[in-house]
């Protein structure tokens, strides 16, 4: 995932975003013996100065981790307390929620060659700031959600296996966005 500067990326010529934006993900200077980083990784790339990449713990890479938290929390969610339903639902919605909630961003030209890939996460820097803002009300909340995710969410040995994996993911997530919300930057998701 990306934590970049909405107005620099929006200063890219459109036909150039895409690649420098693959090249944040991923790099020229990789090497691939060396341990997965975690964490926040900045300047993404020497190419891409304003840009962050964010390397969850555990993923691999994967988006499946971050597809089975969500599916726990929209199992778990109707037994959540109502504040920490609407605070939840406000902070995982815009990260993880469905595909056909990433909004047309714009941010790239009309391609007729169907091999561009969709992209997973597109938060403008408001949207962030929001996602954050519901984060704040939702984190003191989130231990109350442990005995009923546990109980209707939980799935032994699956990438989200119990409350425990779901807490640790939502957190993870937390830390990238208050960062990003921090810079006053956006999020931006890109398939590998």
């Amino acid at each position: 995932m990306l934590g970049l500067d909405w107005a620099e990326l929006e200063r890219t010529a459109p036909s150039e975003r895409m690649g420098l934006l693959y090249e944040a993900v991923c790099p020229d200077d990789t090497d691939w013996d060396a341990e997965p980083l975690t964490g926040w990784v900045f300047p993404a790339s020497p190419r891409v100065p304003w840009c962050g990449r964010y390397e969850f713990r555990g993923t691999t890479g994967s988006y499946k981790p971050h597809f089975w938290a969500y599916e726990g929390w929209d199992t778990a969610r109707e037994f959540a307390a109502p504040a920490l339903r609407r605070s939840l639902d406000g902070f995982l919605l815009p990260l993880l929620g469905e595909e056909d909630a990433v909004p047309e961003s714009g941010l790239f030209p009309a391609d007729a060659t169907p091999w561009r890939p969709r992209l997973l996460l597109v938060c403008p820097p408001s949207v962030v700031s929001a996602v954050a803002a519901h984060w704040a009300r939702a984190e003191p909340l989130l231990q109350g959600l442990r005995e009923e995710y546990d109980r209707h969410a939980a799935r032994p040995g699956g990438w989200i296996a119990d409350f425990d994996a779901f807490s640790a993911l939502v957190r993870e997530w937390a830390v990238a966005v208050d960062e990003t919300a921090r810079r006053g930057w956006g999020l931006l998701g890109l398939p590998l």
